[in-house]
């Protein structure tokens, strides 16, 4: 590929970004880093199709830590995840049909000392011994109670002193700003049943807080008000996150077009959108060994590639034969 295209090729998708051939088949196309969705919930999804259409690595955010902690490793995808639900007593999602008992765990105690019956730190404790990577927290004030300051305040502080950090999710007025006043360092949502004024868009931008998109699970005033809220963060630089909350919903395994084009309409476009799918968050690290991989001539304008991203799929980086100069 000529540099001039190679350029114009990494100014559409990003550095990464790079023309190759499949090894076995020959097939041409683009290899991008590994995707991952940043928000599912796997007792409630297959798994089998996630790799061949585009996902090599997921975040449970929410979910039984034991039955997570026995999982067999080194497959694709590779998953990460925080664990139960910590919520307050009596809250979201507790008794919902779809979270079972054991996805969930209500905090009745704000010691951080180790062991005490529903204190902080026994459940963050019980979630790290068993893998998590990430702490998750529902702040559902819509539907049932919820933390308060200084208890979120604990399980933030707690959480870090294990080198976690900690995913809310926000619903409700208010929410917001709670999650910020205690730190929370990504919201499992963006923001949709609350305008994010200017002051709380700045202070999240500012503090490095990551928002996962979900956009297509809503609609109505609840996309409306996600839409403008993700448009406004990622316009003054925050951090955005590819995720679905794949499992709510009747979906297909595998990257969502819906979701990839609700982000370039929220202005996430081009290098911006791969960088969302890309990011390993909560993890150091994307997939050893593994690349997203899409086939055929590369998109040839901005407006096309989220279209274009929904074709890729996940191959062995051994298996592909990068092609600068073709």
């Amino acid at each position: 590929m000529p540099h001039a295209d190679l350029s114009a090729l990494h100014e559409l998708l990003g550095p990464d970004a790079r023309p190759c051939r499949r090894a076995v088949t020959g097939e041409r196309g683009t290899a991008l880093p590994a995707f991952t969705d940043h928000h599912v919930h796997t007792h409630l999804i297959d798994e089998a199709p996630l790799s061949r259409h585009g996902i090599a690595a997921v975040v449970d955010l929410g979910g039984d830590p034991i039955a997570l902690a026995r999982r067999p490793g080194g497959g694709f995808p590779a998953v990460a995840y925080a664990g139960a639900f910590l919520t307050a007593p009596g809250g979201y999602p507790v008794g919902r049909s779809w979270a079972p008992p054991e996805t969930t765990h209500e905090i009745t105690n704000i010691s951080l000392d180790a062991g005490v019956p529903g204190g902080v730190a026994t459940a963050i404790d019980e979630q790290h011994t068993c893998g998590a990577s990430v702490i998750k927290v529902a702040l559902n004030f819509s539907s049932g109670p919820v933390f308060d300051l200084e208890t979120l305040q604990a399980i933030v502080a707690s959480a870090h002193a294990r080198g976690l950090p900690v995913v809310a999710h926000v619903e409700g007025e208010g929410m917001l700003r709670r999650a910020l006043d205690a730190g929370v360092d990504a919201l499992a949502h963006t923001p949709f049943s609350e305008w994010a004024d200017p002051a709380s868009i700045a202070r999240a931008r500012a503090m490095g807080q990551r928002w996962i998109s979900t956009l297509s699970i809503h609609d109505g005033p609840g996309r409306e008000r996600a839409t403008i809220n993700l448009t406004t963060f990622a316009a003054a630089g925050g951090r955005v996150l590819y995720g679905t909350d794949l499992g709510n919903g009747d979906r297909a395994s595998g990257i969502q077009p819906d979701e990839l084009a609700a982000l370039d309409s929220a202005g996430v476009r081009g290098p911006a959108l791969v960088a969302a799918l890309a990011d390993p968050w909560p993890l150091r690290e994307a997939p050893h060994g593994v690349a997203s991989f899409v086939a055929g001539e590369a998109p040839g304008s901005v407006d096309e590639v989220p279209a274009w991203l929904a074709g890729a799929t996940v191959v062995p980086t051994e298996e592909l034969i990068h092609d600068d100069h073709r």
